[in-house]
């Protein structure tokens, strides 16, 4: 039996990102069960904690969030990690790699059809700054118009303000938010710094009465649940990899307290992936007959509409629509309907706990054998299959 190691985990748990990497310091220590850990429940503005001075422990993984946190772990003398990367430190860091956010980030909203972009953040926070710059950089070299704003901050000298309080002031500032999304051009797709700001984004549309998506197409970051769910439409969002994040770090401070490696001084890792929700589910197209037939079924969907009934909103023959369907998304109208119905079949399999029975009903299928068989046809496994899977 080898000497227990005691470890203190410095993160947040009131944030989707932090109980990402608290989850994957859990699946290292699962297989290292000679650490100790000393974890507490925290929020981004949480002071260093007391017992933390003159601790005997053996290593700290940190989310630095302040010069203050940086001080006291640094009179510690125990190795540490930094997984935020608020500052340049005097410790090794494992983060995002937040070219592959803003390059998953471009990707979806360009291939959505949008020539128009625009970035939403909060000024003086290091992350924002960061997507912003690398974003813009992606747009500005396909040739795409883009505009930028970040939430001002109120100017005090030396002052250094948390996440939260940042997120806080961008909802007192509100009217200038509002005035620079009346004037973007449209259609647009906007990458909010993440979703507390999709968030703000997507009430400010609401308000001004902007269709989302059609008008302006919003994806956050960090794929944070509650706050995705409670927007309304729901926001979509790039899914970071934040257990393999918190994994990577307590490897490597466990190779630090042993002496295998001098710690390289930055580790990055890639964003996981888009998870699509209602916010960006839209193909952004010219064409005025196309672009109200999408509305008409992404809204009416679940109501088992057929083709005919698209065509009568369209205000076209059926022949017209299923022309220009074909010229523009290259698809026909009922191949559109069998999509967004199945992408809510996919969010109900995943978030709740409803019977086949009661989705098909839900989602505008009469008979869930039929719901299956399509399914397990498009996505290659059957719905029970499929919620497993995602359960996993």
């Amino acid at each position: 039996m080898g000497k227990q190691k005691k470890i203190a985990l410095l993160i947040e748990s009131s944030r989707a990102y932090g109980r990402g990497l608290l989850r994957g310091v859990a699946s290292y220590l699962h297989t290292h069960p000679h650490w100790s850990v000393y974890v507490q429940s925290r929020s981004p503005e949480d002071a260093v904690p007391p017992w933390l001075d003159g601790w005997e422990g053996d290593g700290i993984i940190a989310r630095v969030e302040s010069r203050e946190m940086e001080a006291v772990l640094l009179r510690t003398g125990l190795p540490c990690v930094d997984v935020r990367g608020a500052f340049d430190l005097d410790m090794p860091l494992v983060e995002t790699n937040e070219h592959s956010t803003c390059r998953l980030a471009f990707e979806h909203l360009s291939g959505c059809g949008f020539r128009h972009f625009a970035f939403c953040g909060f000024e003086g926070a290091n992350y924002s700054e960061r997507r912003l710059r690398y974003f813009r950089e992606l747009v500005e070299a396909a040739g795409n118009s883009f505009a930028s704003y970040q939430s001002p901050l109120p100017r005090r000298p030396g002052a250094e303000l948390m996440l939260s309080s940042r997120e806080q002031l961008a909802l007192l500032s509100t009217d200038s938010l509002a005035g620079w999304l009346q004037g973007l051009p449209k259609p647009v797709g906007l990458f909010a710094c993440n979703d507390v700001c999709g968030q703000q984004v997507l009430n400010a549309c609401r308000e001004l009465d902007v269709a989302v998506p059609e008008q302006i197409a919003v994806l956050g970051v960090d794929n944070d649940t509650v706050h995705c769910e409670l927007a309304e439409p729901p926001l979509s969002s790039i899914q970071l990899n934040a257990k393999q994040i918190g994994s990577v770090a307590a490897s490597l401070l466990d190779d630090m307290i042993e002496g295998r490696v001098s710690p390289p001084a930055k580790t990055f890792i890639d964003a996981a992936g888009v998870v699509v929700r209602q916010s960006t589910d839209i193909i952004a197209v010219d064409d005025p007959v196309v672009a109200k037939a999408l509305r008409f079924i992404r809204q009416n969907a679940h109501l088992s509409i057929s083709v005919e009934d698209v065509v009568g909103a369209a205000g076209v023959s059926r022949r017209q629509l299923e022309r220009r369907f074909h010229q523009t998304l290259d698809r026909t109208p009922n191949d559109e309907i069998q999509r967004v119905r199945l992408r809510r079949v996919k969010r109900l399999l995943v978030t709740t706990e409803l019977s086949l029975n009661d989705i098909a009903g839900k989602v505008g299928f009469e008979y869930p054998e039929y719901l299956s068989t399509v399914f397990k046809k498009a996505v290659g496994k059957s719905p029970m299959a499929f919620r497993k899977s995602a359960g996993e």
